[in-house]
């Protein structure tokens, strides 16, 4: 490819927002609604960087990145159905393997010369901080806005609305 077009574009920043999130799913010690929603965004983002990678091709051909791709969709599939089925040991082990896939092609992509990345640093730097800037930042905003929305507490079901009621409807009887 020899220029910048959306697809491009679209598959770097949600590879930069996967390669965010990683450290902090696997890293955090608490795996609640918290880590669910933010494993379901990196699951999205890492289904669509693979996905969109078989239309980056170069000089019509595809490389063993391609290949990474395939394999990590499998990994991918298999953590989430993993944690769905409550076998955390598989789930750990299949996302913490995709994470490492990725963090492999990130490598391979900024630090080989002629790629688009490398050229786009060397050509434009500030595009490129800005852009990993604003990945970052977005991270930090979803994950701030779950962290506020878990503290106002559980959300109140119609079992503990009737609970409710019949609490009040008891204690306007017993005035």
């Amino acid at each position: 490819m020899d220029s910048w077009n959306t697809l491009l574009t679209s598959h770097v920043i949600a590879a930069l927002f996967v390669l965010a999130i990683g450290p902090l799913q696997i890293l955090r010690r608490r795996r609640d609604r918290i880590h669910r929603s933010m494993g379901y965004l990196w699951v999205a983002a890492m289904y669509y960087v693979c996905v969109s990678s078989f239309w980056i091709v170069t000089e019509g051909h595809f490389t063993w990145l391609h290949g990474l791709s395939a394999f990590t969709l499998v990994t991918v599939t298999l953590g989430l159905v993993s944690a769905i089925r409550g076998n955390i040991r598989s789930h750990l082990a299949n996302m913490v393997g995709s994470y490492a896939g990725i963090a492999v092609a990130f490598v391979f992509a900024v630090a080989v010369p002629g790629r688009a990345i490398p050229r786009l640093l060397a050509d434009d730097p500030s595009t490129g901080v800005y852009v990993a800037a604003l990945v970052i930042l977005s991270v930090a905003v979803i994950f701030a806005s779950l962290r506020l929305g878990s503290r106002s507490g559980p959300p109140v079901t119609s079992r503990r609305r009737s609970q409710r009621s019949a609490e009040d409807a008891r204690s306007v009887l017993a005035r």
